[in-house]
């Protein structure tokens, strides 16, 4: 029986994950990783617009969901650089967690976002940003093959990161029974002006500016496919507009939210009840 709160709470269980909660012991689970995305938008005829990339088949977590920007955090986020806006305590105080961590995962973001799309949140000074970043696709190599740290880029560029640019909206948990955990820092951010989507990572097979609203119908549908903390994070983005996502991420209060799996008229869910965090 399908509840009456759908979609917003439960979520039905895959398949896959339906075998594995027949052996699965809580005490084999594995610790998350820390991550970071950026949920990046612009506004659009038909409302607000989210730039999407469905992951490859091939891919080990996530495959052939629609997913924004993002990535694990690296070692090298945490070296110094330029860094103007919120300083690291006030990222930890949003996120809970320490201010060195803090400044690792908003650095992971923006690097993730810059690797895999272009858009680069930085800029010469704390007045402006970068535009076409189309003669910066080698450096953009560089930095996923690893070559060189985030900062190492901004140095030689002569940037500084726009941490200003960005808003915090949620921190997800993957739950216990998956066998790829990571602890996720959401962050939020309108594309800058004169920036646009440059070549993709080939981590994905597919990508668009998504409305919101259309994207969220396919998948209710089961025509598209999202895992829940992205199909949330677009529920919840939806109704704003792409000048109003900082002031929203200000106001929001944000706690982890670790989805668990639940019985209901002798059905498994995916219980993602977000009351408290909201």
């Amino acid at each position: 029986m399908r509840s009456s709160r759908w979609p917003d709470v439960l979520v039905p269980v895959p398949p896959k994950a339906l075998k594995r909660l027949e052996t699965f012991d809580p005490a084999d689970a594995v610790q998350p990783k820390d991550a970071a995305t950026i949920a990046v938008v612009r506004d659009g005829e038909a409302g607000l617009e989210a730039f999407l990339m469905r992951r490859q088949a091939s891919m080990a977590f996530a495959a052939g969901m629609y997913v924004f920007p993002g990535g694990g955090v690296q070692d090298d986020d945490g070296e110094p650089m330029t860094w103007v806006g919120p300083e690291p305590e006030e990222w930890a105080v949003r996120f809970s967690c320490d201010p060195e961590l803090a400044r690792r995962l908003v650095v992971a973001a923006v690097r993730e976002t810059f690797e895999e799309t272009g858009v680069l949140l930085a800029g010469p000074d704390e007045h402006s940003i970068v535009g076409d970043t189309t003669d910066l696709a080698g450096a953009r190599d560089e930095l996923e093959a690893k070559k060189m740290s985030f900062a190492q880029f901004l140095a030689d560029e002569k940037l500084v990161l726009r941490a200003d640019l960005l808003g915090a909206w949620a921190h997800w948990i993957t739950p216990a029974l998956e066998p790829r955990r990571y602890d996720t820092r959401f962050f939020v951010a309108a594309l800058p002006e004169g920036q646009r989507i440059g070549t993709v990572s080939t981590e994905a097979d597919k990508s668009l500016w998504a409305p919101l609203a259309d994207v969220l119908a396919l998948v209710d549908a089961g025509r598209a496919a999202m895992m829940p903390p992205t199909a949330v994070t677009c529920r919840e983005l939806a109704p704003l507009a792409a000048g109003d996502v900082l002031t929203a991420s200000a106001e929001r209060t944000i706690k982890p939210i670790e989805p668990r799996f639940v019985r209901v008229d002798g059905q498994w869910w995916l219980d993602i009840d977000r009351e408290e965090e909201l």
